[in-house]
């Protein structure tokens, strides 16, 4: 009997599944969800308030512990299996001593992250499954990484904060996996609220739940552009950010961040800019504001307001931070004229993946079907369009057998 999780159908699938490759039962099962960002893009390497939402797709896994220190995952969506010891894990290497695929780098990280915090780990056996869209920009890395320290702290018994977990995951990823990315995925995928935004300030870490406005849904819809030059991009950015703190602070030597500049400032100031740094912090500066704004709106529960703000976003990360595409474009256009649009907008690096719309509940199926086909017309590709609800963050449970 399980008394754990309450899981969906697919699960006794997983479940059977950890039975055929391991010949036993499982012992724990967790998951972690994907997450999508409503407003504050590109803007937590500036310190700024980000809006994102857990969406009720997730990794989900299916453990039991070893007490060999080995470690054993299973890839169910790939096909693919590896093992690695624990004591050997910042080797970066597979028990056969061949260098760990790419794909494994993730949960391995996390194995040496938390071992690195002082936390005791055990092996164990595994199996996952993912229903995150990979490369659309919805943080299907960080649910990983979420699923699997939270499979660990189930298996070892030891108590973490959830934020201090989500912090380890997003170490694993920026120093084992070496990929440079901020703390706003795994937070949210390890602290997401059901029916609520979180309202995350990446300087101070601090962070609170806000009720999404009644009546509303979120339709994520994938461009099937898969964002090949974001990497490059997403650096140039940064660091035309990080030049036009150093200019602006000749006039306004206490700021650290584009966060501690006002948009009267920045309209005083931004001619000494050099015009690409220009448009750079107008966005950020702008969109720090926007949220600012935007949480009174949720306060209100005014979804109208809000998706204003995030139509507003689009236009600002299109003309100034140019992270956008013309299909993506095409998308928000589309959402435009549909019935129950509230707002819409790019979420995620940009140069393709996904955009982010706020819509009335009860037109959502319609306003699906309707982005789907208005955008094969326009595009002669096929949209993957999904309706989402903003969903509770990372759960783990032993399974006990009665």
């Amino acid at each position: 009997m399980n008394n754990g999780l309450q899981l969906p159908e697919k699960h006794v699938t997983l479940a059977s599944r950890f039975v055929q490759v391991y010949g036993r039962p499982h012992e724990v099962e967790a998951q972690a969800p994907g997450r999508v960002n409503l407003l504050g893009e590109h803007v937590d390497y500036n310190d700024g308030i980000v809006l994102p939402v857990a969406i009720d797709r997730a990794v989900r896994v299916a453990a039991a512990p070893t007490l060999n220190g080995i470690v054993t995952l299973n890839a169910l969506d790939i096909g693919k299996m590896v093992s690695f010891r624990l004591s050997e894990v910042a080797k970066r290497i597979t028990l056969a001593g061949q260098p760990l695929p790419g794909w494994a780098l993730y949960p391995a990280g996390v194995a040496w992250s938390l071992q690195q915090a002082g936390l005791l780990l055990q092996g164990m056996e595994a199996v996952y499954t993912s229903d995150v869209p990979i490369g659309a920009g919805l943080s299907s890395s960080a649910a990983v990484e979420v699923a699997l320290a939270s499979t660990w702290q189930a298996i070892c018994g030891w108590e973490l904060d959830k934020l201090e977990l989500a912090k380890l995951c997003q170490a694993a990823e920026n120093k084992y996996v070496g990929v440079s990315s901020g703390l706003m995925d795994q937070f949210a995928s390890a602290c997401g609220v059901d029916g609520h935004v979180l309202c995350f300030d990446t300087r101070s870490l601090e962070w609170h739940p806000l009720e999404l406005p009644a009546g509303t849904a979120i339709v994520i819809a994938d461009s099937g552009i898969r964002r090949s030059l974001a990497g490059s991009a997403y650096n140039d950015r940064r660091s035309a950010c990080e030049q036009a703190v150093e200019l602006l602070k000749k006039y306004l030597p206490r700021i650290k961040s584009l966060r501690d500049v006002s948009t009267v400032e920045l309209a005083a100031y931004s001619t000494f800019l050099p015009p690409e740094v220009e448009r750079r912090a107008e966005h950020v500066v702008k969109e720090i504001h926007r949220v600012d704004q935007a949480i009174i709106a949720l306060h209100r529960g005014d979804a109208h307001m809000f998706g204003g703000f995030m139509f507003a976003s689009h236009k600002s990360l299109r003309d100034f931070y140019e992270v956008s595409i013309p299909e993506l474009d095409y998308l928000v256009d589309i959402a435009r004229g549909l019935p129950g649009i509230y707002g819409a907008r790019l979420t995620g690096a940009g140069f393709g993946g996904c955009t982010v719309n706020l819509v009335a509940a009860k037109d959502a199926e319609a306003f699906k079907e309707g982005l789907q086909e208005n955008y094969r017309t326009k595009t002669g590709r096929e949209a993957k369009v999904y309706l989402c609800q903003a969903s509770a963050g990372a759960e783990a449970r032993k399974i006990v057998a009665l």
